[in-house]
C-alpha cells in the first residue's frame, strides 16, 4: 500500500510544506474523528481531471465506521465528489445534502477544506462521513463531543489545527475516550467526561470539575509545587491560543498524562480542550522494568568481572609454566575467556528497550580482531579489516559467535602466514606480492547471517578435513557453529589463494 506522501507526490503538484501539513493532520486527526463519531477521509484533487484521490483515512473509536473497506488509493469523480469540488472552490465547510445510502446503510456526508496557517489556498479536503444506521441519542456527552468537533473542523479550515508537534512527541495520546475536559474562555470547566473526572479523583480531587478553574485545581493537586505551576502555565497557554507539550501530573501515587489544545475557530480563542489519561499502572510497570533492566545489567557486569578474574589467574599461571606447549594452551584459554567477557561487558553497558537482550556486535568483533593481531607471535604485520555490519544480535547468538570468530581469526593470523618448510626466516608471502591480510565479511540474507573469514596466506594443507581435525580450536569452532548456533561451517581453499571459513547462522528464534 502506498503511503500518503507517495500518493500525493505521484498524483498532485503540492509543495513539500503542503505535504508536511497533510502528514501532521493525518497524525493528529483521530481526535476529530472520535469527537465527530465519523470516518475522516483525506481527498486531494487530481489535476485537470475533475476527480479526487483518497490519500488517508481514519475510523472513529466511538462509533461504527461508515466504510468496511479501506478507501485509501480510491479515485472518485462525478456526482460522488460534487461536495468536495464545492469545498475546494468556495473554501468553506459543506454540510448540505441528504443522507447517502450504501446498500442498507445510510451515511451523512460533510466536507472540510484544508489550509495551512496564514494561507488562503485549499490544498485538500477532509470528508467527514457518519454512519447513521446506529444514530446516538443526543445526550450531554454527545453534544459536547459534536460541538468540540465542529470547533476543530473550523480550525482545520483556518489552518490552525493540527498544532505544531513538539520535539520527542511521536503520538497524539491521550485520546478522547481516555478523558475529556472542555474549558470556556476564562478557564472554567464546562464539561468533564466520566473518565476525566475519575482521573482527577485519582489525583486527589473529591469535588466535581464542572464550574471549577482547571488550572488552579491542577496546580494545587500536584505533589511538586514547581510541577504544579508548570501544569497551570500550560493550561493558561492553551487558553491564549498556544498548544503546549504534553505533561505528566503526579499526586498521591497516581500519574495522569495531560494534553491541552486551544479552541480558536475563526481565529477567536473560545477556550481549550484538555485530554487526560490515567497512566498510573503504565508508569508503575515502567519502573519495574527499569529496576529489572538495571539488575540484569549489574549481573552481566559481575559476570564480566568474574571472567576477567579467571583470565588474569590463567595468565599468571601461564607465566609460571615452563613447558611451552602448556603455556600456549593457557594463553589460548585466556583469549577464549576474554572474548566471552567482551559480550557480557557490552550487555552490562547497554540499556535494552526490549525483553530480549541484544548487543551491537560490530564493536565486539573489532576488539576481538585487534586483540588477535596484537598477540600474534610473528615477525610480520597482518592487516585485518571487517567488510559489512553484523548489527544487533541477541545474546544467545553473540556469545558463541564471538568465540567462533575469535578462534578463526586467531587461527588465520597465527597459521595462514607461517614460514614455509625450509624457509624458517621468512613468512609465507601471499600471492601477487600482497601484504598479509585477513578479512571478515558479513551480510544478512533471508533471516540468516552469512559470515566469511578469509586470508590470502598459504592455504589449507593437503588432505585437510575439518571434521577429523584434532586441533582444539577447530573442534571448538565446529561444535559451536553446528551446535549452539545451529548453523553450518566450511573451511576451504580461497579462490586466488589462501583460506576462507564460510559460516551460515540462522537468526530466527529457537
Amino acid at each position: 500500500m502506498s503511503t500518503l506522501r507517495d500518493l500525493v507526490e505521484e498524483h498532485t503538484s503540492l509543495a513539500p510544506e503542503d505535504i508536511e501539513h497533510l502528514h501532521r493532520l493525518a497524525g493528529d486527526w483521530q481526535i476529530v474523528s472520535d469527537l465527530s463519531f465519523a470516518d475522516l477521509l483525506m481527498w486531494v484533487p487530481i489535476a485537470d481531471r475533475g476527480e479526487f484521490l483518497c490519500v488517508a483515512q481514519v475510523r472513529p473509536t466511538t462509533a461504527p465506521t461508515a466504510y468496511q473497506d479501506d478507501q485509501v488509493g480510491r479515485v472518485a469523480g462525478g456526482p460522488e465528489v460534487a461536495h468536495l469540488a464545492i469545498v475546494r472552490a468556495q473554501g468553506r465547510i459543506w454540510r448540505e445534502g441528504d443522507p447517502v445510502w450504501y446498500g442498507d446503510m445510510p451515511a451523512r456526508h460533510e466536507a472540510i477544506p484544508i489550509r495551512r496557517r496564514g494561507e488562503t489556498q485549499v490544498i485538500a479536503v477532509v470528508g467527514r462521513d457518519t454512519n447513521l444506521s446506529t444514530a446516538r441519542t443526543p445526550a450531554q456527552l454527545e453534544l459536547n463531543y459534536l460541538t468540540t468537533a465542529d470547533d476543530l473542523a473550523q480550525m482545520i479550515a483556518d489552518g490552525t489545527f493540527p498544532p505544531p508537534r513538539h520535539p520527542g512527541e511521536t503520538t497524539s495520546a491521550p485520546r478522547i475516550g481516555d478523558g475529556l475536559v472542555r474549558l470556556d474562555a476564562s478557564g472554567k470547566v464546562t464539561y468533564a467526561s466520566p473518565n476525566a473526572q475519575s482521573a482527577y479523583r485519582r489525583l486527589g480531587l473529591a469535588a466535581h470539575l464542572v464550574g471549577e478553574s482547571l488550572a488552579e485545581i491542577t496546580g494545587r493537586l500536584c505533589d511538586d509545587p514547581l510541577e504544579g505551576k508548570d501544569a497551570t502555565d500550560r493550561v493558561h497557554s492553551a487558553l491564549r491560543g498556544d498548544a503546549p507539550a504534553r505533561k505528566e501530573l503526579e499526586a498521591r501515587g497516581a500519574t495522569v498524562l495531560m494534553r491541552a489544545l486551544p479552541l480558536m475557530p475563526a481565529g477567536v480563542p473560545i477556550g481549550a480542550l484538555v485530554l487526560v489519561r490515567d497512566i498510573t499502572e503504565v508508569r508503575r510497570r515502567d519502573r519495574q522494568l527499569m529496576t529489572k533492566d538495571a539488575t540484569i545489567r549489574e549481573i552481566h557486569h559481575r559476570v564480566k568481572n568474574n571472567l576477567q578474574t579467571v583470565a588474569a589467574l590463567l595468565r599468571l599461571q601461564a607465566r609460571r609454566v615452563g613447558v611451552p606447549a602448556a603455556r600456549h594452551a593457557l594463553e589460548e584459554s585466556v583469549r577464549r575467556v576474554a572474548s566471552i567477557a567482551l559480550v557480557h561487558e557490552t550487555l552490562s553497558m547497554s540499556a535494552s528497550d526490549t525483553a530480549d537482550e541484544a548487543v551491537e556486535f560490530d564493536g565486539i568483533v573489532d576488539r576481538v580482531a585487534a586483540a588477535a593481531v596484537e598477540v600474534a607471535a610473528s615477525d610480520f604485520t597482518v592487516a585485518l579489516r571487517r567488510d559489512g555490519d553484523f548489527g544487533v544480535l541477541p545474546a544467545e547468538i553473540a556469545t558463541p559467535l564471538v568465540m567462533v570468530l575469535n578462534e578463526l581469526l586467531q587461527n588465520a593470523v597465527e597459521h595462514a602466514f607461517e614460514p614455509r618448510l625450509g624457509q624458517a626466516a621468512e613468512p609465507a608471502a601471499p600471492d601477487g606480492g600482497q601484504e598479509p591480510e585477513v578479512v571478515v565479511s558479513v551480510h544478512r540474507f533471508r533471516k540468516q547471517l552469512h559470515v566469511t573469514v578469509a586470508d590470502n596466506g598459504r592455504g589449507l594443507p593437503d588432505g585437510f578435513d575439518l571434521d577429523s581435525s584434532e586441533r582444539l580450536g577447530l573442534q571448538i569452532v565446529r561444535t559451536l557453529a553446528t551446535g549452539e548456533l545451529r548453523g553450518t561451517i566450511e573451511l576451504r581453499t580461497r579462490a586466488g589463494g589462501g583460506t576462507e571459513a564460510v559460516m551460515v547462522v540462522p537468526l530466527a528464534k529457537r
